[in-house]
């Protein structure tokens, strides 16, 4: 089973495939290289161990964290 988390985009890293992605209020780097074409900042992406698989909207994004929060026992809604 895989487990994808969804993050959004704060900016693009210089001539690679990084890119800083918000997770939960936690900013980390994440290749996006498997994607078609780079996420543009503010765009929410899903996120498998350090891989930007697929890009999401905003509400998919928030309904997922919303799982995790009730069902997961994570605070990933504040702020």
């Amino acid at each position: 089973m895989c487990l994808g988390v969804p993050g959004r985009v704060v900016r693009l890293h210089a001539g690679g495939d990084l890119a800083d992605v918000d997770v939960a209020g936690v900013v980390r780097s994440v290749n996006v290289g498997l994607l078609e074409q780079p996420p543009a900042p503010g765009e929410h992406i899903l996120i498998h161990s350090g891989f930007a698989l697929e890009r999401m909207t905003e509400e998919e994004a928030r309904d997922a964290l919303a799982v995790f929060g009730e069902e997961g026992g994570l605070d990933v809604l504040h702020g």
